[in-house]
């Protein structure tokens, strides 16, 4: 497939991405392709000149997402644009850029290369994350790297009970837990002990955070399981839900987390020469 019309997000509030915006534009430009600009990536760089789209338009008019900024930009892109048939790729403006695989140097050449239909594409999937309470859905979120049921504003441990499918696993006590796709298994999990998982996998994993019984590891199951997450403790306890770590839901005791995966994929590009384990070398510091 050859890419036609092109959207462009930027990072959200950051002006330093301005550069790389003007040179990646000028480039489609010359190719002589449609592009919409973000909204809120237009809020951000002045005399554009581009047509600017809500998210939901870039998604229905687009067939290709270029992200310019880092991993944290492209969760917020994939969480938006996952129910619309339209690819993600990223341009690293970030730090590890475990998401966002083209650095700037590389930019034109790599381009060169995907407009051309030269690249490669994989599916990912998202988690959906529902809040219950007294059997009433009162938030709900989606995630791309991990949802979080943790600790906040105090200095003790939370108590929850998990379920997978309706079948009883344990209750701990600990600082949270952590729920993660195989995409999420380089971000939180991976700081908190978890394995990390090929990204092809339909695993998700959850991984104990600070637990008060060591023996509390992290377990893989299959994404199709439906996992559930029971905040215990009084009634005001210290907790919450975090979705990406961008996304806070509140919770109380009695609350009941429910974790699944999503039915639409995330479609992300990758050049041809895309190595998931080069990138882990480079980005882990690997010997």
């Amino acid at each position: 497939m050859k890419f036609n019309h092109i959207g462009i997000i930027g990072k959200y509030a950051d002006t330093s991405v301005s550069e790389a915006l003007r040179v990646l534009t000028d480039y489609l430009k010359a190719r002589q392709l449609t592009i919409l600009l973000d909204e809120a990536t237009a809020g951000v760089w002045p005399d554009h000149g581009l047509e600017i789209a809500s998210r939901e338009q870039l998604g229905k008019k687009c067939d290709l997402a270029i992200v310019v900024g880092g991993d944290g930009t492209f969760l917020n892109a994939a969480r938006s644009l996952a129910h619309h048939d339209i690819a993600l790729l990223g341009l690293n403006m970030g730090h590890l850029g475990f998401l966002t695989d083209i650095s700037p140097d590389q930019m034109q050449e790599k381009l060169d290369e995907i407009l051309s239909g030269r690249y490669s594409e994989e599916e990912r999937f998202l988690l959906e994350c529902r809040v219950l309470r007294d059997g009433e859905q009162i938030s709900q979120s989606e995630a791309f790297n991990d949802v979080v049921v943790q600790k906040w504003d105090a200095a003790r441990m939370i108590e929850v009970d998990t379920y997978i499918n309706g079948t009883f696993v344990n209750t701990m006590r600990a600082d949270g837990l952590i729920v993660s796709t195989p995409t999420g298994s380089t971000a939180y999990a991976l700081s908190g002990g978890g394995p990390l998982m090929q990204p092809c996998l339909n695993a998700v994993v959850l991984v104990p955070i600070c637990p008060h019984t060591m023996s509390n590891r992290p377990i893989v199951v299959d994404a199709h399981t439906v996992v559930e997450v029971v905040i215990k403790g009084e009634e005001q306890t210290h907790a919450q839900v975090s979705c990406d770590g961008q996304i806070n839901l509140g919770v109380v005791a009695g609350d009941r987390v429910q974790i699944r995966k999503k039915e639409h994929p995330v479609k992300m590009i990758h050049p041809l020469d895309h190595d998931h384990f080069r990138i882990l070398r480079e980005k882990l510091k690997w010997g």
